[in-house]
């Protein structure tokens, strides 16, 4: 698995570096690699703790994003997804350096900061209290799948989606681009549709879910959805 799990870090690393990078025509830019440093300490962070702790979370997190246990709707979810997540950064780096069409005060580009880190505490949170965060919807039954109340759960229903729209505010913050903060509706309304459908899924098929889901009120954000 740390094999496994070195050669998928190395990998994310290279594709994440060419989504930045490539667009803005030039390594020259602190906030790109602010943003790698950021997000991958963090990420390094959670996985050393699942590789202690909850290795069956860290082998479900390595999965590939498209399985065949994944329902289908979630599999076209998943690749429009992937596939704005990439234009997105694209556009970010073309708006930010190439073309500097945006200019970021170097306060928000801070704050921006702030919400990654933030946004990945509230990420770490979820894995710590669900030994079922799957990236992909899916039944865990070989794994004895059972509906998760506490810690973050306790609050939204959705925590690592709450956690995500952090994220996705930081990051055009912190890398200088408007254009990239514009993108945000769609971004939040294709998270919005899966955690909608996803909630679907699990009140069909897991015992106790629809009971939870009446019980916890709010999606993602308190007293707003």
């Amino acid at each position: 698995m740390v094999a496994r799990l070195i050669k998928q870090s190395v990998i994310w690393f290279a594709i994440m570096m060419g989504l930045l990078f490539i667009p803005a025509g030039t390594l020259d830019w602190p906030a790109g690699w602010v943003f790698l440093a950021v997000f991958g300490l963090t990420s390094f962070v959670m996985t050393r703790w699942m590789l202690r702790h909850n290795p069956g979370l860290l082998a479900e997190r390595m999965a590939p994003l498209i399985q065949r246990e994944q329902k289908t709707w979630d599999k076209v979810l998943m690749l429009v997804l992937m596939l704005l997540w990439c234009t997105w950064f694209v556009v970010m780096g073309l708006d930010a350096v190439r073309f500097g069409w945006s200019h970021v005060p170097l306060w928000l580009q801070m704050l921006g900061v702030l919400a990654i880190l933030v946004s990945m505490y509230i990420i770490f949170l979820t894995v710590q209290a669900n030994t079922f965060a799957a990236p992909v919807v899916k039944i865990q039954r070989e794994r004895g799948h059972s509906v998760v109340s506490h810690g973050p759960y306790a609050v939204v229903r959705h925590p690592m989606y709450a956690g995500a729209l952090l994220l996705i505010v930081g990051t055009p913050l912190l890398l200088g681009s408007w254009l990239g903060l514009a993108m945000l509706p769609l971004i939040v309304a294709l998270l919005g549709t899966r955690a909608v459908m996803e909630e679907r899924t699990l009140a069909r098929e897991l015992d106790g879910y629809a009971a939870y889901a009446a019980r916890v009120q709010y999606r993602l954000i308190p007293r707003v959805w």
